[in-house]
């Protein structure tokens, strides 16, 4: 990987694609350069991980309820068993307000299945400002790839 990466080709293929693959070096330090120059280049950018992330259109764009972890034995009043469900706003709902492009980044997406990841790819297609890029696992250099083209669609 070059010392100082301005990230063109990145952002190209990103704006062409709208969902990426990625493969970063375990000792990190590549993806923040590249969010550091998505942001200068006028994206808004969401750092998040794929862990928990459920029905990904729900979780980003739609109130949705959460439940709280089972703690164990609780009372068998009203709310013993299930708990309380609390609502939570959507994560993606507030960074389109303007026609500026959004970057998801998704860290962990190895833990997504597949018909989550085709969900996403999905969604990139139907929202024309969002982009995703998923670190799908570590390497020894820093490279990218299409979803559609890691997922063989």
């Amino acid at each position: 990987m070059p010392l100082l990466l301005s990230g063109r080709v990145f952002r190209r293929d990103l704006d062409a694609c709208g969902c990426l693959a990625m493969h970063v070096p375990l000792e990190g330090g590549s993806e923040t350069r590249l969010l550091r120059r998505l942001r200068a280049a006028g994206y808004r950018t969401q750092l998040s991980s794929a862990r928990g992330l459920g029905d990904p259109e729900v979780f980003l764009f739609q109130l949705h309820g959460i439940r709280p972890p089972h703690l164990g034995h609780q009372s068998v009043g009203r709310n013993g068993a299930v708990g309380e469900v609390q609502q939570v706003m959507p994560q993606l709902a507030e960074l389109f307000v303007d026609n500026v492009p959004v970057v998801l980044w998704l860290l962990e997406g190895q833990v997504l299945s597949r018909s989550e990841l085709l969900a996403l790819c999905d969604l990139c297609k139907r929202e024309s400002r969002l982009r995703v890029v998923v670190e799908m696992g570590g390497a020894r250099s820093l490279n990218w790839q299409p979803m559609s083209t890691l997922l063989g669609v």
